[in-house]
């Protein structure tokens, strides 16, 4: 009883040298292989018995030996049948941990092995923990290398998250790239002036760029400095993988920025273009872009001019581009105008046509009698189409002698066909006027002539309301009185002595009043016309009377 005493105490006095609390990490020799299992000795009361699988390496083989000492996570000391369970696998996993963790903290690089994609990025064997390889942090070379490059191989990465509660690593392989280049990043940056001219890879390419590398260096070739002309997306001129030679044209070394130009290695075309392109120079140009004042044609590479929507069509001042031009179409333009320094063209492609304007001016003259149909009707009058798809205006005040202008525009429509005089004629403005009351001879004309502004004239009244009386003189021409005396008393088909004072063209009558006029004006004679071809002879008429 004694001696048992004794060993008991002695067996206690082994335990308590182990540190025996559940997770606690202990070593333990193994005695014995019976079957699957390995039996070990942790010099605690009983002995475990722990599977071989978690004795095998990373090709299944498995590597117990009786009398070889390994290290086990204690997870039971006792499970109610006497039993201590070991876990080797546990063992492992946490040594991993514990050397992830200080490698995490210390920035150190570890080395992993690719063995499975997955949505998002990739898994990576690090020795008895899987960690998470995201998509964004798996390429490192300038031409993106294809997901399955990288499956069954090893390399070396930086951890970026750890969670040991959750089981979750992250690791990037990007980061080392960046960490093995930061050295080369900063004597490349610290190197490049501005101007220089370097070598590099399209790395990437976006709708406002395209990102080059330059060797550990991502420098940034902004859409506007790719190439002379426009261009809708960089993939027009270059594509991923091609190698380039642009020229720095700005670097931030604190925030590891460089901005880079293509075209700025080849001659500024804009450069001596008025010599090249003086104005009337006739060329072909090629339409790239249509918008609805007008459309740009390229008259060279990287040189491209704005033809308005008033320069394109000699007829219609406001036709719309797509109405007689397509994308790409090769048409003959003119050049109008240059302004180098704010690298605009304006261009004609009605210039380079003949111009009807001119046409028409050259074979008629005014007076001459011309025929056509309305165009269109307005308040202000009516358009008749003309030879060579131009048209003339016919004023309102122009329709008649007889009657109110605007009435007589009541009657007419488009599509009649009309003849009229032209009044004027002005091919560099593009304007034509003409006449339909010119075809008759002006019923005012004797009248006009023969009396001076305050002469006494007999009318008949015709009608009597609102403060004003019509009527009409012993010839039938009409007249108006617009003032009447509150008291003024008289009655329709009376004659009445009044007094001239004007012929009023928008009501195409003579303006009388009741009152006596003390300044009385010389009489219209032809001799007073003037020289003024452009005028209508209602204008000549005012100008008279105004006088």
């Amino acid at each position: 009883m004694t001696n048992q005493l004794k060993f008991k105490d002695l067996e206690n006095q082994q335990s308590s040298k182990i540190n025996i609390t559940p997770g606690a990490i202990i070593k333990g020799t193994i005695i014995a292989i019976d079957g699957q299992f390995a039996v070990v000795d942790t010099g605690l009361k009983s002995e475990s018995r722990v599977s071989l699988k978690q004795f095998s390496d990373v090709s299944g083989n498995i590597n117990a030996t009786i009398g070889d000492e390994y290290e086990f996570l204690l997870e039971t000391v006792d499970n109610g049948d006497g039993v201590t369970i070991l876990s080797r696998e546990k063992a492992i996993r946490n040594k991993v941990w514990d050397e992830l963790s200080k490698a995490f903290k210390a920035e150190e690089m570890i080395v992993g092995k690719v063995i499975e994609r997955k949505k998002g990025g990739f898994l990576v064997d690090l020795g008895s923990v899987t960690a998470f390889l995201p998509g964004s942090h798996a390429f490192t070379k300038a031409v993106r290398e294809n997901p399955e490059d990288l499956e069954g191989k090893e390399f070396s990465f930086m951890i970026v998250k750890m969670e040991k509660r959750r089981n979750n690593i992250v690791v990037s392989r990007k980061l080392v790239h960046d960490k093995e280049n930061d050295g080369d990043r900063k004597e490349l940056l610290n190197s490049m002036k501005i101007d220089d001219v370097v070598t590099g890879v399209v790395k990437n390419l976006t709708d406002y760029g395209a990102f080059i590398d330059l060797g550990g260096v991502d420098g940034l070739l902004h859409i506007t400095d790719i190439s002379w002309k426009r261009l809708k997306h960089p993939s027009e001129v270059i594509k991923v993988g091609e190698e380039l030679n642009v020229k720095v044209l700005n670097h931030d070394q604190d925030n590891n920025r460089v901005s880079l130009g293509l075209k700025q290695m080849v001659e500024d075309p804009w450069s001596n273009i008025d010599r090249r392109y003086p104005p009337k120079t006739k060329l072909m140009g090629k339409v790239t872009n249509m918008l609805d004042y007008g459309c740009f044609i390229e008259i060279e590479d990287g040189i491209e001019g704005l033809v308005h929507m008033s320069e394109m069509d000699w007829s219609n001042r406001n036709i719309h581009p797509s109405k007689i031009l397509n994308l790409g179409d090769e048409v003959e333009v003119m050049v109008l105008d240059i302004d180098a320094e704010r690298r605009r063209i304006s261009l004609g492609i009605k210039q380079c046509k003949q111009n009807p304007w001119l046409s028409f001016s050259e074979d008629h003259a005014i007076g001459d009698k011309v025929t056509g149909k309305v165009k269109s009707v307005t308040d202000f009058g009516l358009f008749i189409g003309l030879p060579g798809g131009i048209d003339g205006l016919v004023h309102v005040n122009d329709l008649t002698w007889d009657e109110n202008g605007e009435e007589k525009l009541k009657e007419i429509k488009k599509g009649d066909e009309m003849t009229a005089v032209i009044i004027s004629l002005d091919s560099e403005k593009e304007r034509i006027s003409l006449g339909l009351k010119q075809l008759e001879d002006n019923p005012f004309d004797e009248f006009l002539t023969s009396h001076s502004k305050g002469d006494r004239v007999v009318i008949t009244i015709s009608t009597i309301d609102d403060g004003k009386l019509t009527g009409e003189t012993t010839h039938g021409l009409p007249v108006i009185v617009k003032k009447l005396a509150s008291d003024f008393s008289a009655n329709i088909g009376d004659h009445l002595e009044v007094y001239f004072m004007s012929y009023d063209r928008k009501l195409n009558a003579l303006a009388m009043s009741l009152s006596e006029i003390k300044h009385k004006a010389t009489k219209y004679t032809k001799s007073n016309q003037g020289s003024d071809s452009s005028a209508t002879l209602g204008d000549l008429m005012k100008k008279q009377l105004d006088k």
